[in-house]
């Protein structure tokens, strides 16, 4: 039997498109696939990505190749981090004849963390994406982290006899960089910064730990995001930042949200 590429199948997305219109973006979206990420600890974490991927179109190109985006990936090999990312945006582009482009990956991935008394093990979910663009200005990349964390209201401490209300937070982090940051790196700002980390595994002392470090600890959502833009200005990696927190009120049927944005 012949090779699939030596079938002779009409092309009709190659037949010249007259309409004159420039396409952004064309291409895959929410492609499942499995992938390797690289860790901080070398041990690259298994998981399941949701890919976006597309690519600009001349106007007068009927259509893009769609099987070649899942072909790219097909042909990653070894754990994603920004070089990968990179080499892998760069492998798209050209497999697609392209000089513009964007691969978007969003992923849960999974950290080992130690109860902070019992030191009981156990693994947490972290939503990370990793995105690069390339435009006629160059490429970017950006990754974004977002932890799960303790916030507890600074103002109910005060004007309470006892107790406190508290709630879980997501606190999101999406930074372009100079140099990169390791996904854990990222995770454990967000968590150092709240009122107390989330555990995936306690045990009663370690309930006590959690419950006491939050209530020794009170934050504003305006505080989280204010403190963890603090440590991103100091940091001379990072060249842009956007940082997220919400707030899920324990009292209230609505969320408490800040955001900080800046470009060093």
């Amino acid at each position: 039997m012949n090779a699939p590429e030596q079938w002779q199948l009409p092309d009709v997305q190659a037949i010249a498109d007259r309409r004159n219109v420039y396409i952004n973006r064309v291409g895959v979206k929410s492609l499942v696939y499995p992938l390797r990420i690289a860790s901080a600890g070398g041990q690259p974490v298994s998981t399941v990505a949701t890919i976006d991927m597309a690519v600009g179109l001349p106007p007068e190109v009927k259509g893009t190749h769609m099987s070649r985006f899942v072909e790219v990936l097909e042909q990653c090999g070894g754990p994603i981090d920004a070089v990968s990312f990179e080499r892998l945006l760069g492998h798209m582009l050209q497999r697609l004849d392209a000089q513009t482009g964007m691969i978007e990956m969003r992923f849960p991935y999974f950290i080992r963390k130690r109860a902070p008394v019992s030191g009981v093990e156990s693994l947490l979910d972290y939503r990370v994406m990793f995105r690069g663009e390339q435009t006629p200005a160059g490429s970017v990349f950006t990754t974004r982290v977002s932890a799960p964390a303790t916030s507890l209201c600074p103002c109910s401490k005060e004007i309470s006899e006892y107790g406190a209300h508290n709630q879980r937070s997501e606190i999101s982090i999406t930074v372009q960089c100079a140099e990169p940051l390791a996904i854990e790196e990222l995770a454990g700002i967000a968590e150092q910064e709240a009122s107390c980390e989330v555990y995936g595994l306690l045990k009663r002392p370690d309930e006590k730990y959690v419950t006491e470090r939050a209530y020794d600890n009170p934050k504003f959502v305006e505080d989280l995001v204010r403190d963890i833009a603090l440590r991103l200005d100091a940091d001379s990696r990072v060249l842009s930042y956007t940082v997220e927190a919400e707030n899920f009120e324990s009292i209230h049927n609505h969320s408490a949200y800040a955001v900080v944005e800046r470009v060093k």
